[in-house]
Parts: structure tokens; C-alpha cells; sequence
């Protein structure tokens, strides 16, 4: 957010240039992300005035303008400018005068006409990107003065960072109110009169208690909205990085800017009756103030007359009962909308507004009359009319309260690790606007009503340290006990295992627990779910299931990025319905190794990422435990994927992502992926010493004949099971399907290893 010091002390006295209130501010949480001037460097330009504007002898499109400016003499300019004319006021570079870039002014010949100056256009002043025509200044502006000064031009402009849960921050009221909390002062509020001149209401009904329990608006008649804004006015909007249109729309900007109340103005002649707040019903479309048409959903508010929704609440207006320059009667509109009825109905339809993102955060509920009473009295010194009384309505028990919250002494030095002293406390918080009652052990304590991020006592402690300053708390060394504790052998080692994968090529990633609900179904359709409530973005509205969208995501970034030998691994939580459980997972695409001469390039597989797990599993000191049985899950290669079990437990999955999804996700090849429970999979097991033989080995092979379905893995079960204890080893050297074999049957010959301790065989 933009905001101009000088505008800031309009409400609130600052005692410090830009850069150390940029720094204070930067400490109580509003980060200065820029500090710049208001106007670039230019020098020797003033306010003039055209005396006279005659057509050029020469040249068609030239003035000759007499123009008066310091003293009263009289200067001769040639200007090119259609606007000029006799009595307007505007900014002459004179004869000496410096302009943005450090261009010079001289006197020249133009056309065969002597000119000692130039009469300068906002753009050529640095003051817009885009202007047609020279400055026009207020007529009440004095002739000779130097142009900043009357502008203000040396003012400092803050860019500043204001944080998602302070809406209450974004204006210039909300700004001041931190000033006036760190310099423990007053904060000005503007004070409109009433100018109410005809006794003229419009109906208003709200339909729709949830989504707009308060609608303020007044009926203003009579104005020219062709008259342009006056410059102190274009100015702060240009500062604040907005485009002034006409003074219709630049009040309402000038007005959420300021107050921080998004405001509306219908051309009340293309109204069709009264206005209603009301849910969006089916099939409805609206055109939007930029030309965007959209069909409306059933959860979105709507302002709408007896034609039909004339506005997105909360959003943006609608174009068919938007102003223009030949707007005589206007209705401005401020109404409330909860946060809850708002949030991402603008995004949906690619709608990011600044009305939307501040009705997103939440806006006063109570300040609604008073944006109004400001916007008239501001309209009609620009545009004139007559106004008609503020008709607020309303459901008073639909209106947001904030909640009273205890706040403790001992609660405050248990977080902080300091003690902050009761008239501090009380003085601090008071001066955020909140309400304090002494209580028993503490305070009883009610935020105001634009502090929507204020609902438990450690908001309340947050903001006393935010205010206090963590630089005014203490360091104190931390008392401990210090014990040596025992760590069990067969504990889960993270740093051991996450060691093995990093030695065997892996990096390891940490990805965002919030995902894509599109992409976390289609890995895991039928998967249940968590829903964030108020999430970031669409694009990150669920908790993860899996770590696997997170690293496939990732995976595809670094492959676009001509990485061609991604291994990839992360330690981290998945999410259910009321559980959370620990993963370690992983994923290998591309290269088996990196390019070298004398190998050839082999894409990496599922038996390399097998090894790879083998590799962890044998830290464990429990390889036997551990098998990898054929399998198949939704959103992986139905042949080319295990299920990873435990003494008989699933504890896990490994496969390649299934060739749908690798097209899916523009893989040019099928990366391998694995998932493990981190506890369940990594505990070690006690080792156990065992002495070396001194006697030889015995080897006898056999060759059994299965059927085609047995894997190796169950055949290898079942003659450990039959074997005597002396039996060390079983190698599998050979599979034979031909001749001598009958159809769904296979012959696996076997490497029997038997070893004895105490004798020879």
C-alpha cells in the first residue's frame, strides 16, 4: 500500500521524516518496502497564469500566450497545447528552469515567434505516465509560486507492506491510528457537515442478512461531472498509485484511500426502482465496470434493482449504471459485507480488486456514514448539486461484535518472558482503540470494531509487544536443567536416514502442506479431504494427503528448467480427517547417473529406487522385515508398483506414477515415487551379535516348479519356513519358462547356503 506523509499528517502528528517512520512503522509490524518523492527532480518551475493565447502566424496548431508569473511581468510562450487559454493557471518552466532528466529550458524560436520558457504537461513534470494537454491548476492558486511547494512535491511516499490480517490498516485512518498508538497522540478525523438540501431517499432492501446486514447511501443531484478534479486531489490519488478519472469516481477511490470504506456510485437516472442486497440467482449475468461479463453463482451477493443486479457486492460495480461525463444525479453506496461472504468470489472470476481485498480482511462496520458524509461534502465542492440525507439500513444483530477477551498478567510474562507494568498495559491498548476493565488477575478486554484479527489473549499480548517494542524487551538467559538423557537404539534417527538418501543423489525438498485440490485428485480421488476455510488461493485451499503432489509439482518445475537428473525427498506431515501422520517420501526422474563417455545414459527405474530404499531399510538393522509386494494404487503403473510392508504392515507405497499422469503432468518419462511412514518404517531394531563360523559353507541347489502367480518373495518365505536353522542364505540364480514346463508355470532354481557354528557339514 501507497501512502503520502503529507496526506498522513492531515490526521496525525508525525515527528519524523519519511525514512524513520518508515523504520518505526517497519517495527510495528508494517513492513517499508519503498521510499521514494513524490515528484522527480526538477527545478525553476512555477505557477502562471495565461494572460492571452492568440493562434501562432506561422504554424496552425501553435499559441502565442502571454503568460504572467512572478512580478507581474508579462512572458511570451509558444505552446502546442490545446487546453491553453486565457485564465487558466498552470506550471511555466522558466528561462533557466531544469525538468525531469535534468533537461534544460532556454529561450528559443519556434516558428519564427520568440518563447522565453515552457508551459509543462504533467508528463513532461514527472507527474504521470499519459496526459493530454499542460497542467490546469485550482484558480485560487498564487501566481509566482514554485510549483512544489504548492504541490507539495517533496512529500515521501511509503510503500509499505501491510500484512493479511490488518485490513484495518489499509488507509491512510488506519496508518494514522499506528502513528498516533506509537507517539502515544490523537488521531483528526475529518468532520463533513451535513449538507442536506432536498429530503429525497432511495428504497433499499436487504435480502440477504449474511452477506450485507448494512447499506448506507444518499442521493446527490444537480452535479457537472465534466469539471476535472482539483490537482491536491489528482495528486494523492497519483501517489497512491491510482489514475484520476473524474471526480465521481476519484472521490470514492479518494474516500477508500482515506477512510477505508470501498465506495460505489450509481448513475441514479439508470436505476430501475430500488436497490436490493440479495443473493445472485440462476443464470444471472452482470456486466463489470472493465467490460468483463460473468455468470453469477448462487453465493455471491448481488446489488440489484427491479432490472436486475447492478453491481458484484463487495467486488465491483456493474457498467450498465456506471457514471459518466454526463451524469447529473448520483446515489453513492457504502454498505457492509462480512469478510466470510466475500472471500473468493472476486477470484473465481479472475477478479482481484481493491475493494474485494480490503471487504476480504474486514472493514468497520460502524464507518459507513461517515465515507458517505465525506464523499458528498467533497462532491459538492467539485461538482456542486444538492444532497439528500444519509438513508442508512440495517439488522443491527447481523452486525459483526467483537468478542471481550480476559487477558492475564501471568499470561503475558509466560509469552513475552518479560513483565510489562499495568498502567503500560492499559495505556498501550487503550490507545489501540480497545476498551480495558480491570479484573481479578488481569483485564477484561473489548477490541474496536475494525479489528477483525483480534479474538484470544494472545492477540492482545502480540499487540503489546508489537507496541512496546521487542527491542524493549529485556534478554534474559534461559534457566534450564540440563539432563543427559539416554536415546534408545531403536529409535527412528531422522538425521541418519535422510543422510543415506542425500549420499545416494537425493536433495531434499520442503513443500507447502496446502496444495491443488484438482491435482491432489487426481493422485488420490477418493481421498478424504481437510478443506482450509480461508485459504491463500485456489490453487492452495486443502491440506496434502500425500507428499507426492508437492514433489511431482516441484519434480516438473526442475525438469522445465532443463534439469535433466531430479532426485528429490522430504520429511513432513500428510493430512486426514482429524489425523496428521509423519512421511518420508521421494521421487527419481531422468538419468540413472550423470552423463559421462564411458556409460551409456539409462533412465532410472523402479528397481533403482527399490535399492534405494533397501539402502534405508538395512540402517534400520532389519532388512529381513521389509518386503516389497506387488501391488497396484490408483496413481501409479499398475505393473510397475509395491506395496512396502513391515512383518506383514503396510508402511508404505513405491511405483511409477502411472502413464495417464505422466502425460498429465508433461513428463517425457515416468518419474519413480515412494512414500514410507516415517515410524513405522524407520525404527531400528536391537542389533544382535552374532560370531562368524569357522567352519565352511554347504551349497545345494534346487529347482522347484511354481505356478506363475507365486512370487519369489512368498517362495523364499515358505523354504525358510521349511529349512532348518542352519540355513544362512537363499540365492536365486535362475527362472525358466520352455520346454518341459507347462503354460502358468515356471521352474526357480535356488542356491541353498547351510553353515553350521560348532562343526562341519
Amino acid at each position: 500500500m501507497r501512502i503520502s506523509v503529507s496526506w498522513l499528517r492531515d490526521f496525525v502528528e508525525v515527528p519524523w521524516p519519511g525514512k524513520e517512520l518508515g523504520h518505526r512503522l517497519t517495527m510495528a509490524g508494517f513492513e517499508l518496502e519503498a521510499l521514494e518523492t513524490a515528484a522527480p527532480a526538477f527545478s525553476g518551475v512555477v505557477v502562471a497564469e495565461i494572460v492571452e493565447a492568440t493562434k501562432h502566424p506561422q504554424a496552425e496548431k501553435l499559441q502565442v500566450c502571454k503568460v504572467k508569473a512572478a512580478g507581474g511581468e508579462l512572458l511570451q510562450i509558444v505552446c502546442g497545447a490545446a487546453n491553453a487559454r486565457a485564465g487558466l493557471k498552470t506550471a511555466l518552466a522558466t528561462v533557466g528552469a531544469k525538468l525531469p532528466g535534468d533537461k534544460p529550458i532556454g529561450a528559443a524560436k519556434l516558428r519564427g515567434v520568440e518563447s522565453f520558457g515552457m508551459l509543462c504537461s504533467a508528463k513532461e513534470l514527472g507527474l504521470a505516465d499519459a496526459s493530454e494537454g499542460i497542467v490546469e491548476l485550482a484558480g485560487d492558486a498564487p501566481v509566482g509560486t514554485d510549483l512544489r511547494a504548492y504541490l507539495q512535491l517533496d512529500d515521501e511516499v511509503l510503500e509499505l507492506n501491510v500484512t493479511p490480517n490488518r485490513g484495518d490498516a489499509m488507509s491512510v485512518l488506519g496508518i494514522a491510528r499506528e502513528v498516533a498508538t506509537l507517539t502515544r497522540s490523537g488521531v483528526r478525523l475529518p468532520v463533513p457537515a451535513d449538507a442536506a438540501a432536498i429530503q429525497e431517499k432511495h428504497a433499499v432492501k436487504l435480502s440477504a442478512p449474511a452477506g450485507c446486514p448494512k447499506f448506507t447511501c444518499r442521493i446527490v443531484r444537480g452535479i457537472d461531472n465534466r469539471k476535472p478534479s482539483p490537482p491536491w486531489l489528482r495528486e494523492r490519488l497519483r501517489r497512491a498509485g491510482l489514475r484520476p478519472i473524474s471526480p465521481v469516481v476519484d472521490i470514492t477511490q479518494y474516500v477508500m484511500l482515506e477512510l477505508g470504506q470501498p465506495m460505489h456510485a450509481y448513475d441514479l437516472s439508470k436505476l430501475k426502482g430500488g436497490l436490493e442486497a440479495r443473493y445472485a440467482r440462476d443464470g444471472e449475468r452482470i456486466t463489470l465496470l472493465d467490460g468483463t461479463q460473468i455468470k453469477l453463482d448462487s453465493d455471491v451477493v448481488v446489488i440489484a434493482d427491479e432490472a436486475g443486479p447492478v453491481g458484484m457486492g463487495g467486488v465491483m460495480g456493474g457498467l450498465d449504471s456506471s457514471c459518466t461525463a454526463e451524469t447529473i444525479d448520483i446515489l453513492f453506496e457504502a454498505a457492509f459485507f462480512p469478510p466470510a461472504a466475500i472471500a473468493g468470489r472476486g477470484r473465481r472470476h479472475g477478479l482481484v480488486t481493491d475493494a474485494g481485498q480490503r471487504f476480504e480482511r474486514g472493514v468497520d462496520p460502524t464507518h459507513q456514514e461517515r465515507a458517505v458524509a465525506r464523499a458528498t461534502g467533497l462532491l459538492l465542492d467539485i461538482a456542486g448539486g444538492k444532497a439528500g440525507p444519509i438513508h442508512v439500513v440495517q439488522l443491527e444483530d447481523k452486525l459483526p461484535r467483537r468478542p471481550e477477551v480476559k487477558l492475564r498478567r501471568d499470561r503475558i510474562a509466560s509469552l513475552l518472558g518479560t513483565k510489562i507494568a499495568d498502567n503500560d498495559v492499559k495505556q498501550t491498548l487503550e490507545s489501540l482503540g480497545m476498551r480495558v476493565v480491570a479484573a481479578a488477575d488481569g483485564w477484561l478486554v473489548t477490541p474496536p470494531p475494525h479489528r477483525f484479527d483480534i479474538s484470544i489473549e494472545a492477540d492482545l499480548i502480540e499487540e503489546l509487544a508489537r507496541i512496546v517494542g521487542f527491542a524493549a524487551i529485556a534478554e534474559s538467559p534461559a534457566i534450564v536443567m540440563q539432563t543427559v538423557r539416554a536415546l534408545a537404539e531403536e529409535a527412528p534417527v531422522e538425521t541418519q536416514a535422510l543422510e543415506i538418501l542425500a549420499a545416494r543423489g537425493y536433495q531434499e525438498a520442503i513443500t507447502y502442506a496446502f496444495v491443488d485440490p484438482a491435482l491432489q485428485a487426481k493422485l488420490f480421488p477418493s481421498a478424504k479431504t481437510p478443506v482450509l476455510t480461508n485459504a491463500i488461493s485456489a490453487e492452495m485451499s486443502v491440506m496434502r494427503t500425500s507428499l507426492w503432489p508437492g514433489l511431482i509439482k516441484a519434480a516438473s518445475e526442475n525438469l522445465r528448467r532443463q534439469q535433466d537428473r531430479v532426485r528429490l525427498f522430504e520429511h513432513g506431515a500428510k493430512f486426514g480427517i482429524g489425523v496428521e501422520t509423519d512421511l518420508l517420501a521421494g521421487i527419481a526422474v531422468g538419468a540413472r547417473r550423470p552423463e559421462h563417455w564411458g556409460t551409456k545414459t539409462v533412465l532410472v527405474d523402479f528397481y533403482d529406487v527399490k535399492s534405494d530404499l533397501e539402502a534405508l531399510f538395512a540402517r534400520t538393522g532389519a532388512a529381513d522385515e521389509f518386503a516389497f509386494v506387488a501391488d497396484s494404487l490408483s496413481c501409479l503403473h499398475p505393473g510397475r508398483s509395491a506395496r512396502i510392508t513391515r512383518r506383514g504392515t503396510t508402511v508404505g507405497w513405491i511405483g511409477e506414477l502411472h502413464p495417464e499422469l505422466v502425460r498429465e503432468f508433461d513428463f517425457t518419462y515416468g518419474p519413480i515415487l515412494f512414500e514410507i511412514e516415517y515410524i513405522a518404517g524407520l525404527v531400528a531394531k536391537m542389533p544382535r551379535f552374532e560370531e562368524i563360523s569357522r567352519f565352511p559353507r554347504v551349497r545345494r541347489d534346487l529347482a522347484v516348479v511354481v505356478d506363475e502367480k507365486v512370487s519369489l518373495r512368498q517362495l523364499h518365505e515358505r523354504v525358510t519356513f521349511a529349512a532348518s536353522s542352519l540355513l544362512r542364505d537363499i540365492r536365486v540364480f535362475d527362472v525358466f519358462r520352455g520346454p518341459g514346463i507347462e503354460a502358468g508355470r515356471k521352474s526357480v532354481a535356488l542356491g541353498l547356503i547351510f553353515q553350521d557354528n560348532s562343526r562341519t557339514l
